[in-house]
């Protein structure tokens, strides 16, 4: 079903009703419970994406749109001087190239010709930790490589269309990255995963993003208007989550979901994940992807939202409740028009809680460093900071503001213009529980403002005002 603020046709494809009813099949007896899994701060870490994506709009091969280790080492340099100072500790790979497991093993070894191993290192020499774009239900080796602790081959946990359930029967392609998929309730699924897990922890991995989740459960995907298939279920994709937390916690590596349908306000994702993905993919970026694109506009399955600040506000209840990191997708600096925009896609993040992945690089960054360096802003990632919106609902006058209090007592507002003309802004701070009066310091200026119990600013056109209330 499609809610929006804005009538839409419904012959357009992004109006498309789910093909199955996974979101109302009742979860399985027996789940376990791995505790309260939401120790982890939102991660601030860069990542491959802009490169991968303009590699492989430029026409590019495959394999040429993934890093060699020499271009690895060089960005690895320039994170560990101009990033890793403000809290910028880890890098990610993602999703081009050529997955291999080699010399025997059940799991992937290298991305192309990168040796994780030798990633890792140079990661690790230069004071980073690394996250992987990979995941348990793909299967990367040879079908008689035997399941670690068993005696069961890999390829028995392949889908049999014979014995298997299946929420979609018009599979276009084998699955997501064109990797055969393992059913993980078939004997050996459990140590499968936890092989896994075990493997990148030995190997000095913090976390794993794991992609295509939607895929997994329902078999399909909206925003390709195709079928993948098949589709294991919600009782299969339960049981899938429920083993990657038990194994995460085990071996302590972060997982990152990302197209998940969170079904039943992310039930399974917030028992089970640390972040999830809130909006669709950044692709070109810019203020298309953090406010315009489709504002106002949310689906009930992946992707909800189709821009960032959307996003943040349709999910933040259900993931206040939770714990779960609302993760708004990589940040691409470059592609922003003003420094206005720019300040806003940062802001949004961390009054939301998310992470920032930096996905600019040496070559295009240009004179941006200073946004994602600002140490003020910085400080409410660092302090575990999640605010909330005067109002969740989407495209709202009140969801253009955000609020919340610092473990020291401070108390940060954020007021956000979303609109293509400066726009005033009338807050008593009462009206948010803030009585008295405080002093006011701007987080972008750094320039203190004085004592108030009222707010009136005017915020420009894609603009943002970020302030720190201190009694």
């Amino acid at each position: 079903m499609l809610t929006t603020l804005y009538g839409c046709s419904d012959n357009n494809y992004y109006d498309m009703k789910p093909p199955t009813r996974a979101r109302y099949t009742p979860l399985p007896p027996g789940l376990p419970d791995v505790g309260d899994i939401h120790t982890h701060k939102a991660p601030l870490y860069w990542s491959t994406y802009e490169f991968m994506k303009m590699s492989e709009w430029a026409g590019k091969e495959h394999d040429d749109c993934v890093f060699t280790l020499d271009q690895w080492i060089e960005v690895l340099d320039w994170v560990k001087e101009e990033l890793l100072p403000y809290g910028y500790d880890m890098v990610c790979t993602d999703g081009s190239g050529s997955f291999r497991a080699l010399d025997g093993s059940p799991y992937m070894t290298h991305q192309t010709s990168v040796a994780f191993k030798d990633l890792v290192k140079e990661a690790h020499d230069r004071g980073l930790r690394v996250g992987i774009y990979d995941n348990p239900m793909w299967i990367h080796c040879d079908d008689n490589i035997l399941i670690p602790g068993t005696d069961i081959p890999v390829g028995t946990l392949r889908y049999n269309p014979e014995t298997d359930y299946a929420e979609t029967t018009k599979p276009d392609k084998p699955g997501p990255s064109d990797e055969p998929l393992a059913v993980i309730t078939h004997p050996g699924g459990k140590e499968w995963i936890d092989g896994f897990f075990k493997y990148y922890h030995d190997l000095g991995v913090d976390m794993i993003r794991m992609d295509f989740l939607s895929l997994y459960e329902e078999g399909w995907s909206r925003t390709d208007r195709i079928f993948y298939g098949p589709g294991f279920g919600r009782v299969n994709y339960a049981w899938f989550l429920a083993y990657c937390a038990e194994a995460a916690k085990k071996y302590n590596i972060f997982l990152s979901l990302v197209m998940p349908n969170m079904y039943n306000d992310a039930e399974l994702e917030g028992r089970y994940g640390h972040m999830a993905r809130v909006v669709d993919d950044t692709y070109t970026g810019g203020w298309y992807f953090t406010s315009s694109c489709w504002q106002g506009s949310v689906w009930d399955n992946w992707p909800h939202c189709k821009n960032q600040f959307d996003g943040f506000t349709y999910w933040h209840r259900a993931m206040s409740r939770s714990k779960l990191i609302p993760d708004g997708d990589f940040t691409r600096l470059n592609t922003y028009a003003t420094d206005a925009e720019k300040e806003s896609t940062i802001s949004i993040q961390l009054l939301a809680g998310g992470p920032i992945a930096v996905s600019d690089q040496p070559s295009t960054i240009g004179d941006n460093l200073h946004f994602y360096t600002n140490e003020e802003m910085l400080a409410l990632n660092k302090d575990r900071f999640r605010g909330q919106p005067l109002d969740c609902t989407v495209n709202s006058v009140g969801s253009n503001i955000w609020y919340g209090t610092m473990s020291n007592g401070d108390h940060i507002v954020g007021f956000f213009n979303r609109d293509d003309e400066p726009q005033s802004f009338n807050l008593v701070l009462s009206q948010i529980g803030f009585e008295g009066e405080y002093h006011v310091r701007d987080l972008w200026r750094h320039i203190d403002e004085g004592i108030a119990s009222e707010l009136h600013p005017v915020v420009p056109a894609h603009g943002c005002k970020v302030v720190k209330l201190t009694k």
